[in-house]
């Protein structure tokens, strides 16, 4: 059994993350303002390295199939600095969805258990998407 301890270090990097992701959200609601997206790449990076470590951030961020995700993520950071937050955003999901699609099985497993999401996640055509992709490891 592997046990999870929660030192201040990660919940610090726990809380970074979650600013950066509602940072980003802002930026998109306020019709893709660069300042509010470039503040939240920074905020949820930071937060990444802090909540696994900065070596394992290095080695994820590294490695030969994280590579696309992660020159496609690095790009749409440059265009939101820039001045081209769409374009940014754009490349900055695909990045996103490349390098962090082998934590959706754990993600599905965690919704699950939420009360009212659980429900809906649990339906037999959500349920069947979810379990063709559950036997998979998580990549760090």
């Amino acid at each position: 059994m592997v046990s999870f301890e929660m030192n201040d270090r990660k919940k610090i990097g726990l809380g970074l993350t979650g600013f950066g992701i509602f940072f980003s959200f802002l930026g998109i609601v306020f019709l893709f303002d660069k300042g509010l997206l470039a503040m939240g790449n920074i905020l949820f990076i930071s937060g990444v390295s802090l909540t696994i470590g900065l070596q394992s951030t290095v080695q994820f961020f590294m490695k030969r199939q994280n590579f696309k995700g992660t020159v496609s993520f690095g790009a749409g950071f440059f265009f939101v600095v820039i001045g081209w937050p769409i374009m940014g955003m754009i490349l900055e999901a695909y990045g996103f969805i490349v390098l962090f699609s082998g934590f959706w099985p754990t993600l599905a497993v965690f919704i699950q258990k939420i009360p009212v999401l659980g429900w809906i996640f649990q339906q037999p055509y959500i349920r069947s998407i979810f379990d063709k992709h559950r036997g998979k490891r998580v990549p760090v």
